[in-house]
Order: structure tokens, then sequence, then C-alpha cells
């Protein structure tokens, strides 16, 4: 066979997208995409999603919010990369990127083929599920090319081990 026939294509591993954000919810999602993850040989990524500031009075000042918002999603997604790695010994996939979150969420997974779940987790507070699984909600009629695993808030991580 030759370098492009189907003799080449090497089996392609599940990847289990959690987005990072500084919500409680967000470990519960990490904790169940990393056990899915590790049990079926799959991937963890790690989506964190800067939005720009509109700061447009001084360009140097601009400059720096963005700085500092990236320096900001990098410790996330290297914090969470360690619970990842602890629970699971895995080593996830970083991703950052800047825009809207929903059409950026959108765009990735249009152009990853490889995303085969969305993992959130759902928020316990009186204000909500939180603001991605509000996000998926409100737009269910533009249904996700994906499933989408909502990891309740309230899961113990015995439980949420026993159900991964």
């Amino acid at each position: 066979m030759s370098a492009t026939g189907p003799a080449s294509h090497a089996p392609r591993r599940r990847k289990f997208l959690v987005v990072v954000d500084k919500s409680p919810e967000c470990r519960k999602a990490l904790r169940f995409a990393s056990r899915r993850a590790q049990h079926t040989g799959g991937i963890v990524s790690l989506l964190t999603v800067v939005v720009p500031a509109d700061f447009q009075h001084w360009r140097s000042v601009e400059d720096a919010m963005r700085d500092e918002a990236m320096q900001e999603a990098e410790k996330m997604l290297y914090d969470a990369a360690r619970d990842v790695n602890q629970v699971a010994g895995l080593y996830p996939e970083f991703i950052i990127l800047e825009g809207n979150p929903r059409e950026v969420l959108m765009g990735l997974l249009g152009q990853d083929p490889d995303i085969s779940i969305l993992v959130l987790g759902a928020g316990t507070s009186r204000e909500g599920p939180g603001p991605l699984v509000s996000l998926v909600a409100q737009h269910s009629q533009q249904a996700y090319p994906i499933p989408v695993t909502i990891v309740p808030g309230g899961l113990s991580d015995e439980l949420i081990d026993a159900l991964a």
C-alpha cells in the first residue's frame, strides 16, 4: 500500500473536550473526562477561550490586557492539566483561542473531527447550571455536531469515577 492508502491510517483516538474556566463545576467535568479518556484510551483536550478586550483608546493598554488574559488562560490550563495527570496519568492537549466563546467552540468542533464528546460541568448554585450549560441549552435548535455530556456539580469524586 502507498503512504496515502487506507493501510497508513492509524486509528484515531477519541478526544474529550473540556472548556476550562474558573468555575467549580469545571473540576467535575475535568475529572469525568479524565476518567473516560483513561478507560477508553482517549485524549483529554482542554480549551480556554480568551474574550478580546474592547479597549480601543490606547493600543498599549489593550495589548497589556491581552497579554494578561493569555497568561491567566495558560495558568488555568496548566492547573487543569495537573489535575488530569493526577487523576488519570494523562497529558492533555492545550487549546487557547480568542473570540466569542460559542463561536470559538463551534469553530473548533468543525475543525477537529477527533473531538468526540464535549464534557461540561453543571453548577449547583441558585443562579443556574452555569454559563456554558445554559449556552448549550439556549442553542438547542442549533445542535452541536457531537454528544454533550453534562456532569452534575453535586456528584462526589467517587461517584464520577464509578460513572466514567
